[in-house]
């Protein structure tokens, strides 16, 4: 699949393109191509939903001290229907698992949740997250 379909793909189930899988696309098509396939199997439901694979990869992502990966995955998560209460737990989790650091590569990720609450019906303004 040609790397404009599969970004438009990406962008459909998560509600964005992060821009370095826009740059991925370009440079190394086929590299793109395997994460998409990968990206999939957080991307879809199955034993687990989708929005819970999301909110483990946001833990993961945290442990990983990957700030950037961070704030695409809580967009993710918020896409996915994450309340801010579901968020606030994994956060919990983040630090149980990770200490203080990996609450802290969350930081401008967390920022998306000041001012919010309830379910992401309620942040479209906010984050420009499509439906």
């Amino acid at each position: 699949m040609e790397p404009k379909k599969v970004i438009k793909s990406i962008d459909d189930k998560m509600g964005f393109t992060p821009e370095i899988l826009n740059m991925m696309g370009e440079m190394n098509p086929e590299l793109f191509e395997h994460y998409k396939k990968c990206d999939e199997i957080i991307q879809e439901d199955g034993a687990l939903s989708s929005k819970v694979k999301v909110l483990m990869a946001l833990a993961v992502m945290a442990s990983q001290r990957c700030e950037a990966c961070c704030e695409s995955q809580m967009r993710s998560a918020i896409n996915h229907g994450a309340t801010k209460e579901e968020i606030m737990e994994t956060i919990n989790v983040i630090f149980i698992t990770s200490g203080a650091p990996g609450v802290a590569t969350c930081r401008k990720a967390l920022k998306m949740l000041e001012g919010k609450e309830g379910h992401a019906d309620t942040w479209e303004t906010t984050l420009s997250i499509k439906k």
